[in-house]
């Protein structure tokens, strides 16, 4: 028999030690805490706990699992499902995490649980260095790097979280533990693509890498040069050295019509060669808008600012494609030429180079062959009727799954998509399984993708370790 949740309590007991940075829905501030990239009205919970350290997440998560309350996390806010509040939970609010503490010596950089791109690639920029990140600064790196962080230096240095060295991290008992190489082995594995499902992230701790600037920047081109650009664009990728990794698809244009967009970024030390590459780019049509230029790599991120408003409402699809085949091709301009709102897109993420030759068992990230991730996003502004914008999503995912590899990235799969949730982990998906039940038996945490435990837990199943003893709350 499950207990009720007892919301009272756990007031009282996280208002002795966060005071007023404890949030119930009569707060004057309790709108802002829970606002999310994607505006669809979502959960709301019972209360936020604005958390400033470890400890105070720990005692959250403590107090959640005593007093029963649907336990989320919120740090970026840009997960499109809205799975970082769950109706009358609690929601621990990392947004003040957001240190970011380079050691100069050994190139290694510590992050705040709840730092955005933006955070670190600041702190970094002044040395030269980056960490391999998502194309939009405000995504939180957490949870960009625990479902996996594509990105434009993919080819270069791999996903995000291949460049991941360790985590601090809060289990579903409360406990403070280290994931790295040498502690909690299994967890740090999971933690590399199986999402937030194990425990709170409250620091990680990255490699960094010496790039001073990109050569980098958006090339538009007129709706009707689509099949020829997108062509040559497959072509282009299906060869590309690590130093290039190129997005391409479809944007709104100016007066909101879609235009194609390639996206290409070279961070290579050879000048010649990048701009060799940009060219080959430009020759596949007459570009409307040229801006690639030499740029540090945070200024370059800043071409995508502003390219989905926070506000309006979203629906995204994926699916994983093996290349710019014809059929794929034939799918993509159609949906571009019937899409329903002037703010709808299609992106393709090229996934290649170092990404490619990390062995698929060693991170809990499940296809490590080259590929393009295709992220078809249906926007429209609050009050539209969303039914023939939801139907495009749907109906452009549906035409390329014929021509898609099973499974999809986990941090777009939609909730319902559980199917492809175990299709996405191929051979990780037990191991995975094993972990959640292993860290998570109760399912405290369910973010992107949700993962059931590898079965029912036993009377003494809890966190791994050798203390498994209950924690007080201290008041």
């Amino acid at each position: 028999m499950t207990s009720a949740p007892d919301v009272p309590h756990a007031a009282d007991l996280l208002r002795d030690a966060l005071g007023d940075r404890l949030l119930t829905p009569t707060d004057a501030g309790f709108p802002d805490a829970v606002r999310l990239w994607n505006g669809v009205p979502g959960a709301t919970p019972a209360l936020v706990a604005r958390v400033r350290d470890a400890d105070e997440v720990a005692l959250a998560v403590r107090v959640a699992r005593r007093c029963h309350l649907p336990l989320s996390a919120r740090a970026g806010g840009h997960d499109w499902a809205g799975r970082a509040l769950r109706d009358g939970g609690l929601v621990v609010d990392l947004t003040a995490l957001r240190g970011v503490d380079l050691d100069p010596d050994s190139g290694v950089v510590t992050v705040g649980g709840g730092a955005t791109a933006a955070d670190v690639l600041a702190a970094l920029r002044p040395y030269d260095r980056v960490v391999p990140t998502g194309v939009v600064r405000a995504v939180g790196m957490a949870g960009l790097t625990m479902a996996g962080g594509y990105g434009p230096l993919c080819g270069r240095l791999g996903l995000a979280l291949d460049n991941l060295l360790g985590a601090e991290v809060v289990l579903a008992d409360g406990r403070r533990v280290s994931a790295d190489a040498h502690h909690e082995r299994e967890l740090f594995w999971a933690l590399r693509g199986g999402g937030g499902n194990f425990g709170l992230v409250t620091a990680l701790r990255y490699r960094t890498h010496r790039i001073a600037t990109v050569l980098a920047g958006m090339l538009l081109f007129p709706l009707a040069q689509a099949t020829a650009v997108l062509r040559g664009y497959g072509a282009v990728v299906r060869d590309a050295p690590d130093e290039l990794t190129v997005m391409a698809g479809f944007l709104p244009g100016p007066a909101g019509e879609p235009v194609v967009f390639l996206a290409p970024f070279h961070s290579g030390d050879d000048p010649a060669a990048g701009e060799a590459a940009v060219d080959r780019l430009r020759a596949l049509g007459t570009p409307l808008v040229d801006q690639v230029a030499p740029l540090p790599y945070e200024e370059a991120l800043r071409l995508f600012d502003g390219g989905m408003a926070d506000g309006n409402h979203y629906l995204l699809r994926t699916r994983w494609l093996a290349g710019v085949d014809e059929p794929v091709l034939a799918a993509l301009t159609a949906a571009a030429g019937a899409v329903t709102s002037p703010f709808s897109a299609i992106a393709l993420h090229h996934f290649h180079g170092a990404a490619g030759r990390v062995g698929v068992t060693e991170t809990a990230f499940g296809l490590r062959a080259d590929h393009l991730l295709a992220e078809i996003i249906a926007v429209w502004a609050p009050g539209d009727d969303p039914a023939p914008h939801r139907a495009w999503a749907e109906r452009t995912s549906a035409a390329l799954a014929p021509h898609a590899l099973p499974g999809g990235y986990p941090n777009l799969l939609a909730p319902e998509e559980t199917d492809r949730v175990r299709l996405a982990y191929g051979p990780n998906w037990d191991r995975l399984r094993t972990a959640k039940r292993r860290y998570d038996p109760h399912l405290t945490f369910s973010a992107v993708p949700t993962l059931p435990p590898a079965g029912p837990p036993g009377p003494r199943d809890g966190a791994a370790g050798p203390d498994r003893r209950e924690h007080p709350v201290d008041r």
